[in-house]
């Protein structure tokens, strides 16, 4: 389950901040998915709450709270900045692919305007912990 390894990555990366900046506990973490990875938020959230760790862990009653960050595609060709609700949509195996493989959005996507494939990924793609809160330390 790919949710289920990005769970794990993200409460990994912010034990490592709370424990760099000195946090006794973490209160509150953002998490911005890009909605090309087309992640399931209640499968993510479910993850999340599967692996945090237990009682007496800085993690323990964290608030994980879930942002889903829009596409944004630009054109290099023409310029033209657009979402993928723009271009043709993805659906089914083509989803699925990119789900796994964001990079395969070129395969899948052209340009509204000049229907080129050459484009970049402005927004959207990846996994970010936007923010840690805590109490302790000197903040993140």
């Amino acid at each position: 389950m790919h949710e289920l390894a990005l769970a794990e990555a993200v409460l990994s990366a912010a034990r490592e901040v709370a424990e760099r900046e000195g946090l006794e506990r973490v209160t509150k973490v953002a998490v911005r998915l890009g909605a090309l990875q087309r992640i399931s938020v209640p499968t993510f959230e479910f993850c999340v709450n599967e692996v945090r760790p237990g009682a007496g862990s800085k993690l323990a009653e964290a608030d994980v709270q879930v942002e889903i960050e829009p596409v944004e595609l630009a054109c290099r060709p023409c310029g033209r900045h657009f979402g993928i609700e723009q271009a043709n949509a993805l659906e089914g195996d083509r989803a699925e692919a990119v789900h796994f493989i964001p990079e395969l959005v070129h395969a899948f996507i052209a340009c509204p305007d000049c229907a080129s494939v050459d484009f970049e990924v402005v927004k959207g793609r990846g996994v970010l912990i936007a923010s840690i809160e805590g109490e302790g330390g000197h903040g993140a």
